[in-house]
């Protein structure tokens, strides 16, 4: 109720961090499979990415379409990978983010390779930015 989220010791049944950022109640949390992320849902219609470590919020993940105003984040799950997070929200749709960071600078440089290649006010460095990327 007060929109923190605790790490706990079991061992000694010490709170180790607290985690605040959400400013509405917790719906949801899944670690990382190296658990080196945490991953935190809220009424407050984000998802928030925590380093474990050191307790400090990594990023805020929100739907650019505006789906989260009239639902909010159920339940979160991580793919066994690690590269992708899935989220169910309360509209009955499941969304999936991709961590992916190699299958997002290809499909990124997918995009841009054209414009890099045939724009006149690219550098001739910066037009090759992609040519190692394999597409």
């Amino acid at each position: 109720m007060d929109k923190t989220a605790k790490l706990w010791d079991v061992k000694s049944g010490k709170e180790i961090k607290t985690l605040k950022g959400h400013t509405d109640l917790f719906t949801s949390l899944s670690f990382s499979p190296d658990s080196k992320t945490l991953a935190s849902a809220s009424h407050d219609n984000t998802v928030k990415l925590w380093n474990v470590n050191t307790g400090r919020e990594i990023q805020t993940l929100k739907e650019d379409k505006g789906n989260f105003n009239s639902s909010y984040i159920q339940s979160l799950s991580f793919s066994p990978d690690g590269k992708t997070l899935a989220s169910a929200s309360s509209d009955n749709t499941i969304k999936l983010w991709n961590f992916d960071l190699d299958n997002l600078l290809v499909r990124g440089c997918g995009l841009i390779h054209y414009y890099l290649q045939n724009n006149r006010d690219v550098s001739p460095e910066d037009q090759r930015l992609c040519d190692d990327i394999k597409r």
